[in-house]
């Protein structure tokens, strides 16, 4: 059985595993790997796979790789090695001494090419890129046979060695396993495994002109890194017979070969995950950067304040299954707000102020109340608020005729300061305009939290407040979905079309001085708001900029 602290929830790929170490099938040895293209920044979907294969080899005493599938030049990029390699330890995993790119592999794997091509198992197609399209076939009708597939050994190693040797222009010849135009699955009708590419390589440099596909690439991959168990979405289960069929043919050669499993990737509502429409959002400028807290990507979920423990914690309530199916975007936040609920220290922050006015308490009092940092941890102790004559509340704690239901301030209804004293509302300042500029209250002198006999005059209202001397000035981004809709864009329609318009909005809000200091990347949980976090990017010492990270459920806030 897995050595876990806490055992994590059964499914078809643990009781493979399990059934492979019973039996001992590859020798006692377990090994996944996560194997991004560094092409991009990684998503939401990619964080399920991250915390899968790095799981398991936790669970089950194995090791999980980190391999970079590098073999397109013309879109991969070192910014985005050192954004997955980040995103990857943010999430808690370390691949130790496991660091692999594709590209370590580009000499063995053109060997591994002339073996095919010498057992008459790959040919060098001259055909264009159309004339092939034409001849694919349909999946009602075969394909048919490219007029270059019978070249003979000799030409076709004469033809490779000198695409690699640059002789070619891009797109003059490609190199293509033989198998079986006439087979009902495409990914076997003598699919490319070789092209020409006149490109710099960001770690290969100009070393080559000729580039391995993915799907000839990464199976060679794991058979060389002897991964055990190769973990990839469902999208590529028609892609497991080309899997096979490579690594068979190979097997006197390279002697492994791992068993590729299917899941189900992650199918999120209120979120895009689909590199294309991502590039869209970020390109035409919909959100501000990768790194938008509004966007499905880990680098904008970390600056939102999403935590690795959130999504951990996700991954193993979601589970993983061979079908696919669509996970609630409310999942997702649940699980943060569980995360934050233990590990984020409580802060007060108006977000709408208006004053309140304590007619009877003296203008020249400032008065210490004690707040704690967590009700759930007292060794963190309380911190000190100052309560003084006029204070700023929100401006919803005020109703001038409440509605059913309503307990906090309306004339002649008492309500408690939280930490504090029971006030009663005695009413209201309005503008010409009816603006409401402030409310007036009295306080009960003998009844502050804490103090004998503090309970003995009941409010059913309580609410929160700061001192309007004593209370900081700060930027505060509330942040909402990004998507009006479950599914932006079905059925056809321009996902564009389904943005919220309302997914963000800047606010000047008061906080207690004890936020002032608040370091990049700290979660609190502002009383009756949410959770927030201090942006990790833009917060400076004594200007801090905090981003909410997800509201709070209903029943916190009465409770929190």
């Amino acid at each position: 059985m897995p050595d876990t602290e806490k055992t994590a929830p059964s499914n078809f790929i643990r009781a493979i595993i399990e059934d492979d170490l019973a039996s001992h099938k590859w020798s006692g040895r377990m090994a996944t790997r996560f194997p991004p293209e560094p092409n991009g920044y990684l998503h939401y979907g990619h964080a399920k796979s991250i915390c899968l294969n790095f799981g398991l080899a936790r669970d089950y005493g194995g090791i999980c790789h980190l391999r970079f599938d590098d073999t397109n030049p013309e879109k991969e990029e070192q910014e985005y090695v050192d954004a997955i390699i980040d995103a990857v330890r943010w999430l808690g995993f370390d691949w130790h001494e496991h660091l692999y790119f594709a590209s370590d592999y580009f000499d063995r794997l053109y060997e591994f090419a002339k073996y095919l091509i010498a057992h008459g198992w790959a040919y060098v197609d001259s055909q264009t890129a159309d004339e092939m399209r034409e001849r694919r076939g349909s999946h009602i009708e075969p394909g048919e046979d490219s007029p270059y597939r019978n070249r003979s050994v000799d030409e076709n190693l004469d033809l490779f060695r000198r695409m690699k040797a640059g002789e070619f222009a891009d797109g003059v010849h490609v190199l293509r396993a033989r198998i079986d135009m006439a087979s009902p699955n495409f990914n076997l009708r003598d699919p490319v495994i070789y092209r020409i590419r006149h490109a710099e390589h960001h770690r290969t440099g100009n070393k080559w002109c000729i580039y391995p596909l993915y799907d000839y690439t990464h199976c060679i991959s794991d058979a060389l890194e002897r991964i055990s168990h190769s973990i990839c979405t469902l999208e590529f289960e028609d892609h497991r017979p080309l899997y096979d069929w490579i690594l068979d043919r190979l097997q006197p050669v390279i002697g492994w070969h791992p068993q590729q499993i299917e899941f189900a990737r992650l199918n999120l509502t209120y979120v895009v995950l689909s590199k294309r429409k991502l590039i869209g959002l970020v390109e035409q400028g919909y959100v501000d950067g990768w790194d938008d807290p509004r966007l499905p990507t880990l680098i904008g979920a970390r600056r939102r304040g999403y935590t690795a423990a959130g999504f951990r914690l996700f991954t193993d309530r979601i589970g993983v299954a061979k079908a696919d199916s669509w996970i609630d975007m409310s999942v997702l936040e649940e699980c943060m707000r569980e995360d934050l609920n233990l590990v984020a220290e409580r802060r007060i922050a108006v977000l709408n102020p208006v004053r309140l006015i304590i007619d009877n308490y003296p203008a020249d009092r400032d008065e210490l109340c004690h707040a704690p940092n967590h009700p759930l941890k007292h060794e963190l102790g309380t911190r000190d608020v100052v309560l003084t004559r006029e204070l700023w509340i929100e401006r919803d704690d005020y109703m001038e005729s409440p509605s059913k239901g309503y307990f906090r301030l309306f004339p002649g209804n008492r309500v408690r300061l939280r930490y504090a004293y029971v006030v009663e509302c005695t009413g209201a300042e309005y503008d010409e305009h009816g603006g409401l500029i402030a409310v007036h209250c009295n306080y009960l002198p003998d009844t502050k939290s804490g103090t004998p006999g503090s309970d003995s005059v009941k409010a059913k209202g309580n609410i929160h407040w700061l001192s309007t001397t004593h209370a900081a000035d700060a930027e505060v981004r509330l942040y909402d979905r990004l998507f009006n809709v479950p599914h932006p864009g079905a059925d056809g329609r321009d996902y564009l079309l389904d943005l919220n318009p309302d997914s963000r909005q800047i606010i000047s809000a008061r906080i207690e001085p004890a936020l002032m200091q608040a370091a990049a990347e700290q979660n609190f949980q502002f009383e009756r708001h949410g959770y927030f976090v201090a942006d990790r990017v833009d917060s400076r010492p004594d200007k801090p900029v905090f981003n909410r990270t997800v509201g709070l459920k209903d029943t916190w806030v009465k409770s929190a």
